[in-house]
């Protein structure tokens, strides 16, 4: 993601160059439209066949334009950034159950981003612990796709009498509302 961003930022400086790179990276993104909700085995073996050819062509090309782009240019810093990042960025290549870039897990953060500056003052260093971990618990609860108010309330009211034994039922990716019978008059 980030390294698309240097060479989206350089195309309108070095379209030559830069048209090439990110067209490659679209290809590797469009196998990842493809495969997404497929088990990370399916994943894998996809990827080794249709994404590693695309990153070894932008590893070649990348190598290939290196010497002839200014380093401290928009171009330059492309290059320089994904080359200096190249193992990271292979990284999912060889593991199904990673994604091909941390977007999901930077938008879960920007709320704390956004909030920094209002959170200096908590009161106490317990008040920032706490609070950290309730954003800790709703974030889980948006990736798992639960409420958060109704994960908490619900969690809240059982956790004293849930046996300690099987409290990872109670987390948000295996929490079960408790059914409550309706009263009929």
């Amino acid at each position: 993601m980030h390294a698309r961003r240097y060479f989206y930022k350089a195309r309108e400086s070095d379209p030559g160059r830069m048209g090439p790179a990110l067209f490659l990276i679209s290809q590797l993104y469009r196998v990842e439209s493809k495969i997404r909700g497929l088990d990370a085995s399916q994943r894998l073996t996809i990827r080794q066949l249709e994404s590693k050819p695309v990153m070894d062509k932008l590893h070649v090309w990348l190598l290939q334009i290196k010497p002839e782009v200014l380093p401290k240019s928009p171009e330059g810093a492309a290059v320089r950034y994904t080359l200096n990042q190249w193992v990271a960025l292979n990284r999912y290549l060889s593991d199904g159950n990673l994604e091909i870039d941390n977007g999901e897990a930077e938008r879960a953060n920007r709320s704390v981003a956004v909030g920094r500056g209002n959170w200096t003052f908590f009161g106490s260093d317990n008040g920032g612990r706490t609070a950290a971990v309730l954003m800790t618990f709703a974030a889980s609860c948006k990736r798992a796709g639960v409420e958060p108010f109704a994960w908490f309330n619900d969690v809240l009211s059982r956790i004293p009498e849930h046996p300690i034994t099987r409290l990872a039922e109670l987390l948000p990716h295996n929490w079960k509302p408790v059914e409550t019978a309706s009263v009929h008059a």
